[in-house]
């Protein structure tokens, strides 16, 4: 009997004094401690940001006021449109880019590997070079491209080019093949993700139905990845807005981005303004996250 009471009281919301805890207070109560680290670790940073961004400064100091002239000067000058559109266009390409190489991997290892060991294995190999730090694996690619590097070398030998390729490094190709390199695992994994969790007797039902492999891949497989694919979007394009130090040292200085105008502004100790460009920034990003929700709806999906 007492453990039917206690049963019976639990479910009401109540404790066991008899006291009644409302059930909109115990759902609150438990989303507290998430609540705090997220207003601590998220929140409280990006409303400081944004409490910055309307200082004034010079040389000496930071100056707590409410002025406007960090934006105007930021959405004002033409160079700030232009590094936006600089980083938009590394953002696309490598967008592209990682979603094509990242699909068609997840692809491979999701219906052609037959064995749950070896998909296991060979998901484990594309993580080893995370094992290493973004900046030496960047880094990895100026013995390589370098007028003198591994694949300059190589033509001139096999008599393909009579000299070395100059644009192979310290330009933008290089720029988006390192972010590439950098960032499409981040595009792989929730896409293997998406489809592992297809039921196979949707494609065999396709295949009995008379549809090729490639109307099977179009209209059956594309459709339930989307998912995965735009959650892979969603990291890509955060990460490569945010990037500063692949377009440093991949284009030798000779290319520049949002994040990269931010350090330089840091370092000039122009706080202020850099605070005004990160807001700009994160608007931006969140207009672009959201277009991409827009077309795919994950809670949906998934």
């Amino acid at each position: 009997m007492t453990a039917i009471a206690t049963s019976g009281g639990a479910k009401a919301g109540k404790t066991s004094r008899g006291f009644a805890v409302p059930q909109w207070l115990i759902a609150y109560l438990q989303a507290t401690p998430l609540l705090l680290i997220l207003g601590f670790f998220f929140i409280l940073p990006i409303l400081t940001i944004f409490v910055v961004s309307f200082w004034d400064y010079d040389f000496a100091g930071l100056y707590p006021d409410f002025l406007s002239m960090n934006y105007t000067d930021t959405i004002g000058s033409w160079v700030t449109w232009k590094t936006y559109l600089n980083t938009l266009k590394f953002t696309a390409m490598t967008w592209a880019l990682t979603l094509f190489i990242g699909f068609w991997v997840a692809y491979f290892l999701a219906f052609h590997i037959r064995t749950m060991t070896m998909q296991m294995v060979l998901f484990l190999v594309c993580t080893v070079p995370f094992l290493t730090s973004n900046i030496i694996r960047m880094i990895s690619w100026i013995p390589v491209l370098g007028r003198n590097g591994l694949v300059n070398s190589t033509l001139i030998e096999l008599g393909i080019i009579p000299e070395p390729i100059e644009w192979l490094l310290y330009s933008d190709f290089a720029v988006v093949l390192a972010m590439v390199h950098l960032n499409t695992l981040f595009m792989v994994t929730p896409i293997f993700n998406t489809l592992m969790r297809i039921d196979r007797s949707l494609i065999e039902a396709a295949r009995d139905c008379g549809a090729t492999g490639w109307q099977i891949l179009w209209n059956v497989i594309l459709p339930l990845a989307k998912p995965g694919m735009a959650i892979g979007s969603i990291f890509v394009v955060t990460l490569v807005m945010a990037d500063f130090s692949t377009v440093q040292v991949m284009s030798g200085g000779q290319s520049a981005s949002v994040a990269l105008m931010m350090k330089n502004q840091m370092s000039l100790l122009q706080y202020p303004a850099a605070a005004a460009n990160a807001v700009v920034l994160l608007i931006v990003v969140l207009l672009m996250v959201a277009a991409i929700l827009r077309v795919v709806d994950i809670r949906k999906e998934l």
